[in-house]
């Protein structure tokens, strides 16, 4: 049976994609997009896309640049990465999540399914964050930190419409963050760190302990 045209992927002129790509169907890759060699691509990928921002939003800097997809990169059912963004070597972008623009995921990691990473997130390699999590724009997340179904990360001090800078979370190389758990708007939790399931953590956590709890305390 052959194809129906719809099915193939709808790939921009200006796009660069290595010969041994694979697409599934109904594929977008929209202009300056470039994906190296053994990417994969699923069913109902959205590439490159360029945001549409409310006047009144605190994501300013003119319009993203190319969209760069590393080699054997994965990205799975009907997700969506915005322009200007990188994902590296090896990482697996899961069914349905969203990646804004200026994002860098660094090589070897997974961002679980449904999972929404905001704007201006930098991720490092070997990062496991599971499903239905949100990084808040301007967080850090260093190699090897594991993120628990279902976390938020949080960057708004004043949650209101005064004017005032968001400040991301930064987690550090190889700290835990249990399922359900929020991390408020510049905490630090450090290396090789523990936070519990449902915390909510308004303080840095000192590298190697454990915090649980409402609000987290180190036990």
């Amino acid at each position: 049976m052959e194809d129906h045209p719809a099915s193939q992927p709808l790939v921009a002129e200006s796009a660069s994609v290595a010969a041994d790509v694979v697409f599934g169907a109904n594929v977008v890759v929209h202009e300056g997009v470039e994906i190296a060699a053994g990417a994969v691509i699923q069913d109902n990928v959205v590439l490159g896309k360029q945001p549409l921002l409310s006047p009144r939003s605190a994501n300013r800097g003119g319009k993203p640049g190319a969209l760069r997809i590393g080699a054997g990169a994965q990205i799975c059912a009907g997700a969506v990465v915005f322009a200007g963004s990188q994902i590296g070597a090896g990482t697996i972008i899961g069914d349905q999540a969203c990646v804004r623009e200026h994002a860098v995921i660094g090589e070897q990691s997974v961002i679980g399914r449904a999972s929404g990473v905001d704007n201006n997130v930098v991720i490092g390699d070997r990062v496991s964050i599971q499903s239905s999590v949100y990084i808040a724009a301007g967080t850090r997340i260093a190699d090897d930190v594991f993120v628990g179904p279902g976390a938020i990360t949080t960057n708004d001090r004043l949650v209101g419409p005064r004017a005032g800078e968001l400040e991301g979370p930064q987690l550090d190389a190889g700290c835990r963050i249990g399922a359900g758990a929020i991390v408020l708007p510049g905490v630090r939790v450090g290396e090789k760190a523990v936070v519990g399931a449902g915390a909510v953590v308004s303080g840095d956590v000192a590298a190697g302990t454990l915090v649980v709890g409402v609000p987290a305390r180190e036990r």
